[in-house]
């Protein structure tokens, strides 16, 4: 999974700033201000990542089904993570 990082504790933004996060072409560790919010792309996380943080209770968990995007919010990000078409072909065979 593609994991993309938003630095803010405030929805509102995040919500304002999400469409065009997932749409930047970021390259992997690169980094971007979009309307005074700092997005970076974290790279690639293993999908035990979303298990363990899922678990965490200072980690609210919110999915986006239309595009099998989950967002996880803890402290001061938001991080999007994104299936990669790998995962995509995985999902499908179970």
């Amino acid at each position: 999974m593609r994991c993309i990082s938003v630095y803010t504790d405030n929805f509102e933004l995040f919500s304002d700033v999400f469409e065009q996060a997932i749409e930047l072409d970021l390259q992997e560790h690169d980094e971007r201000e979009l309307d005074g919010i700092t997005i970076s792309d974290s790279g690639e996380v293993p999908e035990h990542y979303l298990e363990r943080m899922a678990v965490k209770p200072e980690v609210v968990v919110m999915k986006d089904k239309q595009k099998g995007i989950t967002i996880l919010q803890h402290g001061k990000v938001f991080e999007i993570l994104i299936p990669s078409e790998a995962d995509k072909v995985e999902a499908s065979l179970i």
